[in-house]
């Protein structure tokens, strides 16, 4: 008999839950980031959601719940890069090939969500959290259960970071509130998709009251 998680209170029970934040970085936010300075990407939706985002990552500490951030990791020299990769960078709309690379100020996370000593980082090479990275040895450490993943681009890192940790059996909560695109048509094809296949759809404030009437009872 397998059990199963049904209901969303179940899903992100503090105990069983970690926060993934996905490349919520300099260079693909700032100003003066790379996406944003050489690429001209618009991320006005981008600096909406971080705000959903800041909420969550308050109640995760609040509720003892792990905050990951996930962000892109470009290394110098090539080391990180493929053929395929490169190929298929070289066509990414509104980013560019060298983007985050490793050490640099682009790489950080904006002030507004600005990491505390407890919180986790784990560098990324692909569009994924998980290949090549740590991400799921940590989730497995941690005995967490569901993954609630927010951040940039719903439509390729989110997404592609949600899938994957659907495909390695962790429970997936997207709230499209603190998700975002360069093109939010792309973002809501991808939600449509992320709700119909693979994941469970919670605005922010509603994962957050769940983890404050954990806390209140506990």
């Amino acid at each position: 008999m397998v059990d199963i998680l049904t209901t969303l209170v179940e899903k992100v029970r503090p105990d069983r839950t970690a926060l993934v934040v996905v490349d919520m970085c300099n260079d693909f936010l700032h100003p003066d980031g790379k996406t944003v300075a050489r690429a001209k990407r618009d991320t006005a939706a981008a600096y909406v959601a971080a705000q959903a985002q800041a909420r969550l990552i308050e109640a995760s500490r609040a509720a003892a719940v792990p905050v990951i951030y996930v962000v892109h990791t470009t290394l110098p020299d090539h080391a990180s890069d493929s053929g395929p990769w490169l190929d298929a960078r070289s066509r990414a709309t509104f980013s560019v090939a060298d983007i985050c690379l490793d050490g640099s100020w682009g790489q950080q996370v904006i002030d507004e969500l600005r990491p505390e000593p407890h919180d986790l980082i784990v560098k990324k090479y692909r569009y994924s959290g998980f290949p090549g990275t740590n991400l799921d040895l940590i989730l497995r450490s941690l005995r967490v259960e569901t993954v609630v993943c927010a951040g940039v681009s719903t439509n390729v890192c989110v997404e592609a970071t949600a899938r994957d940790a659907f495909s390695l059996d962790y429970y997936v909560v997207i709230p499209p509130d603190a998700c975002a695109s360069w093109d939010m048509s792309l973002h809501e094809a991808s939600l449509a998709t992320a709700r119909q296949r693979y994941a469970t759809l919670a605005d922010a404030d509603e994962i957050i009251g769940i983890w404050s009437k954990a806390g209140a009872s506990s």
